[in-house]
């Protein structure tokens, strides 16, 4: 093996919880080993990233990643974490989002059928569609105890609340996805989050119970915030890996946006890097934090690695047109969506494509044409745009009286700026 894997979780940052016997087993050869994931949505989001690099960790350490989609559970819904029941999903749901969230996780793993340790994916509802409720309370549930089960503090967290059945029976049915694929698959190690703890142990008392097996345990760190805020989340809610419900250009402001502490930590947990290229960035932006050369390098990495070099291009192009000295062509270059998720929340004004060719001049267009959205009057333009301090497509505008003759930008927009911060987009169409 190139790395030791518990090492290299060690160094990063991630590892919380081990089973003894662990370490020990990895190093006998290739090891299988897995993580499961609720398709609860068609796509995952960046909470679920620590799991999904603990994965591609596993494999660029020599071992074979294999990702479970709960199929099954995701009609059951884990209380672990959970304040509330989750609402159950439809078969046809289901299926639609383990489909989704599989061409997500192939943009981090190797699914390549050649290699040994090939990243393998299972959906538990294929063992679970045809398992009848009373073989499984004979075969699974006589193994694990109502005190062994009830001592889970994701089950007394919950009691006070009220926990349904179907969620305190997760446990056994989680317990028994590590028992099936310990059984078919050779798989000898469960890792999650470190709330899955209890859930986890489970299946390896399942396996030494039902097969005198041992089967083994890692759990990572749950990721918090320097500031106690809730990583993942911005006010618009989760941040997610598809683009059209985070644009990469949000996407790359979230890692961009992140404290010099985060920084520091989420480099290593999110990114490649190695340790000798973080250690000299950490002392490179401890002497120039201005330049926050932590949060470019980590936002450029995890942004071109779940998006693409293209989309990353895209985010530093619309980030500059907002923050930085920008030109035209930046403007230009940029795609619709883009575009519009750079400008989400400014104030737009839509005019007609007649009227904004027969506009006399720039003065109009920006008080009368545009129902004064922009300037209260004629007077007041045409003041502001002598002093220099109007732009349209990030273009100075020089003569108050001049006609209109500006490139639409994807053929129907105008970017207006008076000041520096105040933007408007006029839509012509």
């Amino acid at each position: 093996m190139e790395k030791n894997f518990v090492e290299e979780l060690k160094w990063r940052g991630m590892l919380h919880d081990i089973m003894p016997g662990t370490e020990d087993e990895l190093k006998k050869g290739i090891t299988s080993g897995y993580i499961g994931f609720d398709p609860t949505a068609d796509s995952l989001h960046i909470g679920h990233l620590v799991q999904i690099m603990t994965l591609l960790q596993f494999q660029r350490c020599g071992h074979k990643p294999v990702v479970l989609v709960g199929g099954a559970t995701g009609m059951v819904g884990d209380p672990s974490g959970k304040s509330a029941e989750r609402n159950l999903l439809s078969e046809g749901t289901l299926n639609h989002n383990v489909a989704c969230v599989r061409k997500q996780l192939e943009k981090f793993l190797d699914f390549s059928p050649g290699a040994a340790n090939a990243a393998e994916m299972v959906n538990n509802y294929d063992w679970f569609k045809e398992f009848r409720f009373l073989d499984f309370i004979r075969d699974v549930g006589k193994h694990i105890t109502i005190n062994y089960m009830m001592a889970k503090d994701s089950v007394q967290k919950r009691l006070e609340t009220g926990l349904s059945f179907t969620e305190f029976s997760y446990q056994l049915v989680q317990g028994y996805d590590f028992y099936w694929l310990y059984k078919n698959k050779n798989c000898k190690l469960q890792m999650g989050g470190s709330d899955q703890w209890g859930n986890i142990v489970t299946g390896t008392e399942l396996i030494r119970r039902k097969d005198n097996g041992e089967a083994y345990a890692l759990t990572t760190q749950l990721i918090k915030k320097a500031d106690g805020t809730k990583f993942g989340k911005t006010e618009g809610g989760n941040v997610w890996l598809d683009p059209a419900k985070t644009s990469p250009y949000k996407f790359y402001q979230y890692w961009l946006n992140t404290s010099d502490e985060d920084a520091a930590s989420f480099i290593r947990i999110f990114t490649l890097k190695e340790k000798a290229e973080i250690d000299s960035l950490t002392a490179e932006h401890a002497r120039a934090p201005h330049l926050r050369m932590l949060q470019t390098e980590l936002a450029k990495d995890v942004t071109a690695r779940v998006h693409s070099p293209a989309d990353l291009e895209q985010a530093i192009k619309a980030s500059s047109i907002l923050f930085g000295n920008s030109v035209t062509e930046d403007l230009k270059s940029l795609n619709e969506e883009t575009l519009l998720a750079v400008f989400e929340g400014v104030p737009q004004v839509t005019i007609s494509k007649a009227a904004y060719q027969a506009v006399n001049t720039v003065t109009d267009l920006l008080s009368e044409l545009t129902e004064s959205a922009i300037f209260p009057s004629k007077g007041e333009a045409r003041k502001m745009i002598q002093g220099g301090g109007v732009s349209i497509n990030k273009v100075k505008l020089a003569d108050a009286t001049a006609k209109p003759a500006f490139d639409l930008l994807q053929n129907k927009y105008l970017l207006a700026q008076k000041g520096k911060k105040n933007y408007f987009l006029i839509i012509v169409q």
